[in-house]
């Protein structure tokens, strides 16, 4: 990142920002760092980064590109940090909004918004989204999608594996990716292409995956 990409309907330009933390200051830094603006003039100045920052927002309006900010594991930012947050969505351009935020983070996140020290944050919040755990049919369509999308066939894992990634994980997919991983780097060393129940248990069974249901046979 930044990213740019052109549509018949708008143009994006987009940062990301992820497991971002620190106090005042520090996540504007990341934020500035995230689209590629140059800060090394201005130092460690808080009001000249919020400057800096204003103009690259204002000129990116200007040229009729709309800005998204996403910041992956949000919940880990502090109240302090998610106030610091807040306060980007004050900056304006007429009544247009200069720019788009999108925070994604583990359950938590919610609780925290939630609190009623955030109340003026949640105020803000015109959408949100948990994202709850696959089903059985789910889990198996976005393994066969993540493979083929990697150019694998989608049928490196057998029907017998992704019943048991399922029973272990309980169809999270953060939990579904760490097994994942695990069965095909024991599949590569063995030389196999084929990820079978042999090397999920492999897994299991050497403690290498610990985020998993702890209940059921192996």
């Amino acid at each position: 990142f930044p990213t740019r990409r052109s549509s018949d309907l708008t143009s994006l330009t987009i940062g990301l920002i992820s497991n971002a933390q620190g106090g005042r200051g520090e996540l504007l830094q990341w934020i500035l760092n995230a689209f590629g603006v140059d800060t090394r003039a201005d130092g460690a100045d808080y009001v000249r980064l919020f400057q800096r920052f204003q103009d690259f927002l204002l000129t990116e309006y200007a040229e009729g590109r709309r800005v998204v900010l996403i910041i992956d594991e949000a919940q880990n930012l502090s109240i302090e940090g998610l106030e610091e947050v807040r306060m980007l969505t004050n900056i304006n351009a007429n009544k247009d909004e200069l720019i788009q935020l999108v925070l994604v983070g583990q359950p938590e996140l919610r609780d925290i918004v939630r609190a009623p020290s955030m109340r003026q944050l949640a105020q803000r919040i015109s959408a949100s989204f948990h994202l709850t755990p696959l089903d059985r049919a789910g889990l198996d369509h976005y393994i066969r999608h993540r493979l083929t999308a990697v150019g694998g066939s989608g049928e490196e894992f057998t029907p017998e594996a992704i019943e048991l990634i399922f029973a272990r994980t309980g169809g999270v997919p953060r939990l579904v990716n760490q097994l994942c991983d695990f069965a095909m780097l024991y599949a590569w060393s063995d030389e196999k292409k084929t990820i079978t129940v042999q090397e999920v248990t492999s897994v299991l069974e050497d403690g290498f995956f610990f985020g998993g249901q702890t209940t059921g046979k192996i």
